[in-house]
């Protein structure tokens, strides 16, 4: 994915703090009922693959950004569309990026994962946050982007463009392209 592309020339230069942010419950349309507090998670969309990336960062944090980035490529990369709300397929990955799959499968059912989930979401509601990605940088500035995931030869470009006007240039507040759904060309 972008982001791993870009950490693999920055390294340790670039420390990436991945947060849990709701989209199903900023869209619910009954927002007093939390997706986190569904007695069965798989009926809600992504709730079941927040707890699977919690139960991953159990294991400390390589494997959780082993299995982070193996979920985001499973879901939003190939060919598939990895189902978020799904146990074994999630289970399979762990197995995949070398999670202890027996530890990885006892930390889903741990509650404190979901509370977790809720308490981020609303943290970042209060600050302001509407959608992902959103970046928060070190000085304060945050900036939510949407892109297509850019060819490997522009990853780092576009990366550093990006953070040079969200982080550096708190005036800009708005750029958006006219031609719906996406701007022209830039699939071609």
């Amino acid at each position: 994915m972008w982001l791993d592309k870009v950490k693999r020339v920055y390294g340790d230069d670039l420390d990436i703090t991945w947060k849990n942010f709701s989209l199903e419950q900023v869209n619910n349309k009954e927002p007093e009922n939390k997706v986190w507090d569904r007695e069965d998670v798989t009926q809600a969309r992504s709730l079941l693959s927040q707890i699977a990336a919690e139960a991953a960062r159990n294991q400390g944090r390589e494997l959780y950004e082993k299995f982070h980035l193996a979920l985001l490529i499973a879901r939003h990369g190939g060919d598939g569309r990895l189902a978020l709300n799904e146990e074994a397929p999630l289970v399979e990955l762990a197995g995949q990026v070398g999670l202890d799959v027996e530890q990885f499968k006892a930390d889903l059912k741990d509650p404190g994962h979901a509370k977790k989930i809720g308490k981020e979401h609303e943290e970042a509601v209060k600050e302001g946050i509407f959608g992902t990605p959103t970046f928060i940088f070190e000085n304060g500035e945050t900036c939510y982007i949407k892109t297509f995931i850019p060819p490997d030869e522009d990853a780092l470009a576009e990366f550093e463009h990006f953070v040079a006007i969200a982080s550096d240039r708190p005036y800009i507040g708005e750029i958006k392209r006219p031609q719906p759904p996406w701007p022209k060309g830039a699939l071609d």
